[in-house]
């Protein structure tokens, strides 16, 4: 479990974008609310995707993909955040 806290630790926008996945949410959207451009925001989320703290939910979508946080990704988000573990 640690090795996915300081993975997520280790960059600043995985820890804002996991954070802000409190609903789930679009790439396009979540770079609107954080501020940022899609590409650096779509990266992430491919990378917390294969870590397994963010789950697609419309994979078959080549657009307006969807993504929410995995009960994984919560545990990450409280440790981070102090209230867990």
């Amino acid at each position: 479990m640690f090795d996915l806290v300081s993975f997520v630790g280790r960059g600043k926008t995985r820890r804002l974008v996991l954070k802000a996945l409190n609903k789930p949410n679009s790439p396009t959207d979540l770079a609107k609310q954080l501020g940022m451009d899609r590409s650096t925001i779509s990266r992430v989320m491919i990378e917390l995707t294969e870590k397994g703290l963010v789950e697609c939910l419309t994979p078959d979508e080549h657009t307006g993909r969807y993504y929410r946080i995995t009960e994984t990704g919560k545990k990450v988000v409280a440790i981070i955040e102090g209230k867990g573990e």
